[in-house]
Protein backbone atom coordinates (compact mmCIF):
# COMPACT_ATOMS: atom_id res chain seq x y z
CA UNK A 1 0.00 0.00 0.00
CA UNK A 2 1.17 3.83 -0.74
CA UNK A 3 0.16 6.55 0.82
CA UNK A 4 -1.34 9.37 -1.18
CA UNK A 5 1.67 11.61 -1.91
CA UNK A 6 3.91 8.22 -2.85
CA UNK A 7 1.38 6.74 -5.04
CA UNK A 8 1.22 10.54 -6.81
CA UNK A 9 4.90 10.15 -7.49
CA UNK A 10 4.45 7.43 -8.96
CA UNK A 11 1.63 7.65 -11.34
CA UNK A 12 2.73 11.50 -12.25
CA UNK A 13 -0.60 12.66 -11.35
CA UNK A 14 -1.22 15.60 -7.88
CA UNK A 15 -2.90 14.26 -5.10
CA UNK A 16 -5.59 17.40 -5.93
CA UNK A 17 -6.08 15.12 -9.00
CA UNK A 18 -6.51 11.75 -7.48
CA UNK A 19 -8.69 13.25 -4.48
CA UNK A 20 -10.86 14.58 -7.22
CA UNK A 21 -10.93 11.30 -9.23
CA UNK A 22 -11.93 9.70 -5.84
CA UNK A 23 -15.20 11.94 -5.37
CA UNK A 24 -16.20 11.50 -8.55
CA UNK A 25 -16.07 7.68 -8.36
CA UNK A 26 -13.43 7.51 -10.67
CA UNK A 27 -10.28 5.98 -8.52
CA UNK A 28 -11.24 5.59 -4.94
CA UNK A 29 -8.68 4.97 -2.30
CA UNK A 30 -7.78 0.95 -1.98
CA UNK A 31 -8.19 1.95 1.51
CA UNK A 32 -8.89 5.05 3.82
CA UNK A 33 -7.45 5.01 7.68
CA UNK A 34 -10.72 5.59 10.05
CA UNK A 35 -8.87 8.29 12.47
CA UNK A 36 -7.04 10.46 10.14
CA UNK A 37 -8.63 10.21 7.01
CA UNK A 38 -5.31 9.61 5.34
CA UNK A 39 -5.94 7.71 1.84
CA UNK A 40 -3.56 4.92 0.57
CA UNK A 41 -3.62 3.07 -3.00
CA UNK A 42 -2.34 -0.20 -3.77
CA UNK A 43 0.20 -0.86 -6.98
CA UNK A 44 -2.86 -2.81 -8.97
CA UNK A 45 -4.36 0.74 -9.31
CA UNK A 46 -1.29 2.02 -11.50
CA UNK A 47 -3.54 0.74 -14.12
CA UNK A 48 -6.54 2.45 -14.00
CA UNK A 49 -5.20 5.87 -13.18
CA UNK A 50 -2.95 4.92 -16.75
CA UNK A 51 -6.32 4.62 -18.52
CA UNK A 52 -8.09 7.93 -16.97
CA UNK A 53 -4.99 10.21 -17.69
CA UNK A 54 -4.88 8.37 -21.02
CA UNK A 55 -8.48 8.76 -22.23
CA UNK A 56 -8.24 12.60 -20.77
CA UNK A 57 -5.56 13.07 -23.49
CA UNK A 58 -7.60 11.93 -26.03
CA UNK A 59 -9.86 14.87 -25.10
CA UNK A 60 -12.98 13.25 -23.08
CA UNK A 61 -14.60 14.69 -20.10
CA UNK A 62 -13.58 13.17 -16.51
CA UNK A 63 -17.91 12.00 -16.98
CA UNK A 64 -17.07 10.68 -20.28
CA UNK A 65 -14.52 9.03 -18.74
CA UNK A 66 -16.44 7.50 -16.16
CA UNK A 67 -18.76 5.98 -19.31
CA UNK A 68 -15.95 4.50 -21.17
CA UNK A 69 -14.54 3.01 -17.89
CA UNK A 70 -17.73 1.24 -17.11
CA UNK A 71 -18.25 -0.65 -20.74
CA UNK A 72 -14.47 -2.29 -19.40
CA UNK A 73 -12.27 -0.85 -22.25
CA UNK A 74 -9.93 -3.25 -23.37
CA UNK A 75 -5.95 -2.57 -23.28
CA UNK A 76 -6.02 -3.53 -27.05
CA UNK A 77 -9.13 -1.20 -27.65
CA UNK A 78 -7.05 1.31 -25.44
CA UNK A 79 -4.34 1.29 -27.41
CA UNK A 80 -6.13 1.37 -30.59
CA UNK A 81 -7.58 4.56 -29.61
CA UNK A 82 -4.64 5.99 -28.29
CA UNK A 83 -2.78 5.13 -31.86
CA UNK A 84 -5.29 7.06 -33.30
CA UNK A 85 -4.79 10.21 -31.32
CA UNK A 86 -0.85 9.82 -31.73
CA UNK A 87 -1.72 9.89 -35.67
CA UNK A 88 -4.03 12.71 -35.40
CA UNK A 89 -1.49 14.69 -33.39
CA UNK A 90 1.50 14.03 -35.44
CA UNK A 91 -0.30 15.57 -38.53
CA UNK A 92 -1.78 18.34 -36.17
CA UNK A 93 2.43 19.20 -35.62
CA UNK A 94 3.14 18.83 -39.39
CA UNK A 95 0.44 21.43 -40.32
CA UNK A 96 1.43 23.97 -37.55
CA UNK A 97 5.16 23.24 -38.86
CA UNK A 98 4.17 24.22 -42.58
CA UNK A 99 1.91 27.17 -40.92
CA UNK A 100 4.96 28.69 -39.19
CA UNK A 101 7.66 27.88 -42.66
CA UNK A 102 4.62 29.64 -44.81
CA UNK A 103 4.67 32.75 -41.87
CA UNK A 104 8.28 32.59 -41.47
CA UNK A 105 9.05 32.88 -45.61
CA UNK A 106 6.20 35.56 -46.11
CA UNK A 107 8.14 37.47 -42.67
CA UNK A 108 11.21 36.92 -45.43
CA UNK A 109 9.37 38.38 -48.33
CA UNK A 110 8.06 41.75 -46.63
CA UNK A 111 11.94 41.95 -45.40
CA UNK A 112 13.12 41.94 -48.90
CA UNK A 113 10.27 44.42 -50.14
CA UNK A 114 12.34 47.10 -52.62
CA UNK A 115 15.63 45.48 -52.51
CA UNK A 116 17.72 44.57 -55.51
CA UNK A 117 17.99 40.91 -55.30
CA UNK A 118 21.36 39.23 -54.42
CA UNK A 119 22.18 37.52 -57.93
CA UNK A 120 21.63 39.34 -61.15
CA UNK A 121 18.86 38.90 -63.60
CA UNK A 122 19.84 38.27 -67.12
CA UNK A 123 17.18 38.13 -70.31
CA UNK A 124 19.13 35.54 -72.31
CA UNK A 125 17.79 33.25 -75.46
CA UNK A 126 17.82 29.74 -74.72
CA UNK A 127 17.30 26.86 -77.44
CA UNK A 128 14.95 23.98 -77.32
CA UNK A 129 15.19 21.18 -74.59
CA UNK A 130 14.44 17.40 -76.12
CA UNK A 131 14.71 14.92 -73.70
CA UNK A 132 12.20 12.42 -71.73
CA UNK A 133 9.31 13.80 -69.57
CA UNK A 134 6.10 13.83 -68.29
CA UNK A 135 3.43 15.72 -66.61
CA UNK A 136 0.83 15.65 -63.86
CA UNK A 137 -1.11 17.40 -61.60
CA UNK A 138 0.08 16.74 -58.43
CA UNK A 139 -1.33 17.22 -54.53
CA UNK A 140 0.50 20.08 -52.90
CA UNK A 141 4.54 20.91 -53.02
CA UNK A 142 5.71 18.11 -50.97
CA UNK A 143 3.81 15.77 -53.78
CA UNK A 144 6.62 17.75 -56.62
CA UNK A 145 9.41 16.41 -55.05
CA UNK A 146 8.25 12.34 -55.30
CA UNK A 147 7.01 13.18 -58.72
CA UNK A 148 10.34 14.43 -59.59
CA UNK A 149 11.89 11.25 -57.90
CA UNK A 150 10.23 8.81 -59.20
CA UNK A 151 11.03 10.15 -62.79
CA UNK A 152 14.84 9.98 -61.96
CA UNK A 153 14.12 6.54 -60.76
CA UNK A 154 12.73 5.19 -63.73
CA UNK A 155 15.56 6.66 -65.88
CA UNK A 156 17.71 4.80 -63.62
CA UNK A 157 15.85 1.78 -63.90
CA UNK A 158 16.19 1.80 -67.77
CA UNK A 159 20.10 2.51 -67.65
CA UNK A 160 19.65 6.05 -69.01
CA UNK A 161 21.88 9.22 -67.49
CA UNK A 162 20.81 12.67 -68.08
CA UNK A 163 22.47 14.76 -70.58
CA UNK A 164 21.84 17.93 -69.14
CA UNK A 165 20.18 19.57 -66.11
CA UNK A 166 16.61 18.38 -65.75
CA UNK A 167 14.19 20.78 -65.55
CA UNK A 168 10.49 21.68 -64.30
CA UNK A 169 7.53 23.73 -65.97
CA UNK A 170 4.61 24.84 -63.77
CA UNK A 171 1.74 25.16 -65.72
CA UNK A 172 -1.11 26.26 -64.01
CA UNK A 173 -2.85 29.64 -64.83
CA UNK A 174 -3.35 30.29 -61.35
CA UNK A 175 -1.68 29.16 -57.67
CA UNK A 176 -3.96 26.03 -56.63
CA UNK A 177 -1.65 24.11 -53.84
CA UNK A 178 -3.96 21.20 -53.82
CA UNK A 179 -3.46 20.30 -57.75
CA UNK A 180 -0.28 21.27 -58.87
CA UNK A 181 -0.24 20.98 -62.69
CA UNK A 182 4.08 20.14 -62.92
CA UNK A 183 5.48 18.73 -66.18
CA UNK A 184 9.31 17.28 -65.56
CA UNK A 185 11.84 16.61 -68.52
CA UNK A 186 14.49 15.62 -68.37
CA UNK A 187 17.29 15.56 -71.60
CA UNK A 188 18.57 12.64 -72.60
CA UNK A 189 21.49 11.13 -75.21
CA UNK A 190 20.86 11.38 -79.30
CA UNK A 191 18.76 8.20 -80.23
CA UNK A 192 16.95 7.68 -77.02
CA UNK A 193 13.15 8.00 -77.89
CA UNK A 194 11.60 6.00 -74.84
CA UNK A 195 8.96 5.42 -73.08
CA UNK A 196 10.12 4.71 -69.82
CA UNK A 197 8.12 3.37 -67.05
CA UNK A 198 8.42 4.62 -63.75
CA UNK A 199 8.41 2.78 -60.12
CA UNK A 200 5.10 4.35 -59.43
CA UNK A 201 3.90 3.75 -62.73
CA UNK A 202 4.18 6.71 -64.70
CA UNK A 203 5.33 7.25 -68.15
CA UNK A 204 8.15 9.18 -69.57
CA UNK A 205 7.89 10.15 -73.12
CA UNK A 206 9.91 12.22 -75.41
CA UNK A 207 9.10 15.78 -75.10
CA UNK A 208 10.46 19.03 -75.76
CA UNK A 209 10.58 22.58 -74.44
CA UNK A 210 10.57 25.45 -76.87
CA UNK A 211 13.45 27.61 -77.47
CA UNK A 212 12.97 31.20 -76.81
CA UNK A 213 13.77 34.56 -74.65
CA UNK A 214 13.88 33.93 -70.60
CA UNK A 215 14.57 35.90 -67.60
CA UNK A 216 16.25 34.61 -65.45
CA UNK A 217 17.41 34.47 -62.15
CA UNK A 218 19.71 32.10 -59.88
CA UNK A 219 18.47 30.70 -56.48
CA UNK A 220 21.25 29.47 -54.06
CA UNK A 221 19.18 27.63 -50.94
CA UNK A 222 16.36 25.18 -50.05
CA UNK A 223 13.66 25.25 -51.96
CA UNK A 224 11.81 26.04 -48.94
CA UNK A 225 13.33 29.84 -49.70
CA UNK A 226 12.82 29.57 -53.97
CA UNK A 227 9.28 31.85 -53.02
CA UNK A 228 11.76 35.05 -52.52
CA UNK A 229 13.49 34.50 -55.63
CA UNK A 230 10.29 34.20 -57.61
CA UNK A 231 9.05 37.50 -56.74
CA UNK A 232 12.19 38.87 -56.51
CA UNK A 233 12.50 38.03 -60.41
CA UNK A 234 8.94 39.36 -61.39
CA UNK A 235 9.90 42.75 -59.37
CA UNK A 236 12.68 42.84 -61.70
CA UNK A 237 10.63 41.50 -64.89
CA UNK A 238 7.70 44.40 -64.60
CA UNK A 239 10.42 46.96 -63.72
CA UNK A 240 12.26 46.52 -67.07
CA UNK A 241 9.72 46.64 -69.74
CA UNK A 242 8.99 43.06 -69.89
CA UNK A 243 5.96 40.78 -69.52
CA UNK A 244 6.01 36.94 -68.81
CA UNK A 245 4.99 35.29 -71.63
CA UNK A 246 4.60 31.75 -70.45
CA UNK A 247 4.69 29.35 -67.28
CA UNK A 248 7.87 29.15 -65.43
CA UNK A 249 10.40 27.17 -65.40
CA UNK A 250 12.98 25.38 -62.62
CA UNK A 251 16.55 23.97 -63.81
CA UNK A 252 18.14 21.71 -61.02
CA UNK A 253 21.63 22.83 -61.00
CA UNK A 254 22.86 20.43 -59.07
CA UNK A 255 21.68 16.97 -57.20
CA UNK A 256 20.60 16.18 -54.07
CA UNK A 257 23.87 14.12 -53.40
CA UNK A 258 25.82 17.33 -54.23
CA UNK A 259 27.78 18.83 -51.53
CA UNK A 260 26.25 22.60 -50.60
CA UNK A 261 23.21 23.76 -51.03
CA UNK A 262 20.97 23.21 -54.04
CA UNK A 263 21.37 25.73 -57.37
CA UNK A 264 17.87 26.20 -59.23
CA UNK A 265 18.11 28.21 -62.44
CA UNK A 266 14.43 29.66 -62.31
CA UNK A 267 12.88 31.22 -65.50
CA UNK A 268 10.25 33.52 -66.96
CA UNK A 269 9.48 33.22 -70.66
CA UNK A 270 9.63 36.95 -71.53
CA UNK A 271 9.33 39.38 -74.45
CA UNK A 272 8.65 43.05 -74.20
CA UNK A 273 5.72 44.53 -72.77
Amino acid sequence: MFKIGDFSRLCRVPVSALRYYADLGLLEPAAVEPASGYRYYDAAQLRLVNRIVALKDLGLTLEEVRAVLAEGLSREELRGMLRLKRAEATRRVAEEQERLERVEARLRLIEKEGKMPEQEVVVKAVSEVRGLGMREKVAGTAAIGEFIGDGFAGLGMAGLAPAGPPLTIYHDPEFTPESIDVEMVCPVPAGVTGPVMTPGGRRLEMCSVPAGEVAVLVHVGPYETIGEAYQALAEWVGQHGYRVSGPPQEIYLTSPQDPGPPVTEIRFPVDRA
